[in-house]
């Protein structure tokens, strides 16, 4: 017991009030920081990209910025961990100081003094003048008999509190505040979050799998608000993958996962090779096009689901929130889509959204539209039908199947996450996407939506329409008259043609030409894929 005379009086009496103070601190800067980040692409950069400031300058300004808020966002993390780190040492603190106070009350309630250095003192049960009656010992050992007990558990709640302090003290020395200021600060902070959940019992192990939707939302659901917080600021790139957590989660997750590949490939620009340049130019242009619309009212705000820059790219990206909309729809993209081509698939989205909006009663405000390109499209030239027909990618089902799962998990994870009554859940596709489609709602449970519509569908890995999970009669197939690609493969190695009677859909009405003009501006096209992803049916203009 070297060290208890030093340390049992403090701890015994040891007011936390301070330590708790600091801690609400330092959440306090951690909310600051966050708001200063996200001010920096509302008040600051949002609006520059969307006045279309360009140029020499421009591109200085925008790295500047960039930086600056990449900067706040490590700082926000550190804060978050420091926060963490003095939570975490508050909570085990005060627990090993209830350890010891029980032991003293115990001790004292079984006769036993426990003095000022926390010793305790043995109890005397017979009086000292008859030490030499022959049954003085055996009594004295009985009534003591609990004595290295309570000696043992005060030396353990000691050593506990010496232990946890110790612990905190070189956390806190660990997390370096010189990289605040350094774009490298992301990838130390990481490291240090690693440390700092061992400490607080948070590990990146206890995180779902994402297969699973529903348990990962009961997960986040179980954690407080501090445990949380912890996880996104220290495991984003986790977080910000999982289907089933809120969407406003999984986006400021994402964001930061975005803003430290950003950084990365700056710092290493002069070394980059061709898909890494390729990877860089798109990913920075999706985060102008996210810090364009973050002044934008709240329905036409994006949210950044995930992205991956593997093979050709990928990216889930969020017109609205789907956890707040009345009608939410998921539009599958099809063959030569990839991380490049992120922009128009957001275009698109928001023409589907507005086209909604002019069928719903609450407007465009009850919709959000999801463009889900998480998975490896084929690679095609659309100059030619001999050149499609010479991609293996399209002519076969295997990349369909590859992502099928992925997409159940999702639209699972939005009903999981969902809040208050059920949405209107609308699943949409184009060309290939619609084999993606028709692959992951032909097995697993299926999709859960309500409706499904294909435009331009080559095939949907299915001979019927009764051996999907979408009942048939919510199951709308859209096909222009010159629609070569699903005149080419309709029927063939893709499954049945959706469009033909005897497969067992509904035919929805398209006024467009071509096989990418299902959203034309002013369409019946479009409006009928508007009316249906807000719980209407299409208009019928004639046979199509």
């Amino acid at each position: 017991m070297s060290d208890v005379p030093e340390l049992f009086a403090q701890l015994l009496r040891q007011d936390f009030s301070d330590l708790e103070a600091a801690t609400g601190s330092w959440q306090k800067l951690t909310e600051a920081l966050d708001d200063a980040r996200t001010g920096s692409g509302k008040r600051v950069s949002g609006p520059l990209h969307k006045a279309g400031w360009a140029g020499v300058a421009a591109h200085y300004g925008f790295a500047a910025l960039e930086a600056t808020e990449s900067k706040f966002r490590t700082a926000q993390t550190n804060a978050q961990l420091i926060r963490t780190v003095l939570s975490t040492l508050s909570t085990r603190m005060q627990a090993a100081q209830r350890k010891l106070r029980h032991a003293v009350s115990d001790a004292e309630s079984a006769g036993h003094t426990v003095t000022e250095d926390g010793w305790v003192e043995p109890r005397q049960a017979v009086d000292p003048a008859y030490h030499n009656d022959p049954d003085y010992a055996d009594a004295q050992q009985r009534a003591n008999a609990g004595l290295g007990g309570f000696r043992a558990r005060i030396d353990a709640a000691v050593a506990e509190a010496r232990r946890v302090s110790s612990e905190a003290a070189e956390l806190l020395h660990q997390i370096d505040p010189f990289d605040l200021d350094k774009q490298y600060g992301g990838a130390q902070a990481a490291q240090d979050a690693e440390r700092v959940g061992k400490f607080a019992g948070l590990s990146r192990d206890d995180i779902p799998d994402g297969k699973h939707p529903q348990r990962a939302a009961d997960w986040w659901a179980g954690l407080t608000a501090e445990q949380r917080a912890f996880y996104a600021a220290a495991f984003p790139d986790e977080v910000g993958r999982i289907d089933g957590l809120p969407t406003a989660v999984r986006d400021q997750a994402n964001r930061t996962v975005l803003d430290m590949a950003l950084n990365d490939y700056s710092l290493r620009e002069g070394d980059l090779g061709y898909h890494d340049r390729d990877s860089y130019r798109s990913l920075a242009a999706l985060k102008d096009r996210l810090d364009q619309e973050d002044t934008a009212p709240a329905h036409k705000r994006l949210y950044l689901l995930g992205f991956d820059t593997s093979k050709d790219g990928r990216a889930i990206v969020a017109v609205g929130n789907p956890d707040t909309a009345r009608h939410t729809a998921v539009n599958v993209p099809g063959t030569g889509n990839q991380l490049n081509s992120v922009n128009g698939q957001i275009n698109r989205a928001a023409k589907l959204q507005r086209a909604a909006g002019h069928s719903s009663d609450g407007g465009a405000a009850d919709v959000a539209v999801v463009s889900w390109l998480d998975y490896n499209a084929p690679e095609a030239n659309f100059d030619s039908v001999k050149e499609l027909e010479l991609n293996f990618g399209i002519a076969t089902q295997g990349r369909a199947q590859d992502g099928a799962e992925d997409l159940r998990d999702f639209t699972h994870g939005l009903r999981a996450a969902h809040e208050g009554e059920r949405s209107h859940l609308t699943v949409l596709s184009h060309s290939y996407g619609s084999t993606v489609v028709g692959a992951a709602d032909s097995a697993g449970g299926g999709l859960d939506a309500d409706d499904m519509v294909v435009v331009g569908s080559p095939g949907m890995a299915a001979d019927r329409a009764d051996q999907l999970h979408i009942d048939p009669e919510h199951l709308y197939v859209g096909t222009a008259k010159d629609d070569w690609v699903s005149d080419t493969f309709g029927d063939t190695t893709l499954g049945a043609d959706p469009k033909d009677p005897g497969f067992g859909a509904q035919r929805m009405y398209v006024d467009t030409g071509g096989h990418g003009g299902y959203w034309d501006d002013g369409s019946t096209s479009l409006e009928n894929q508007g009316r249906i992803i807000s719980g209407l049916t299409p208009l019928r203009g004639g046979s199509s």
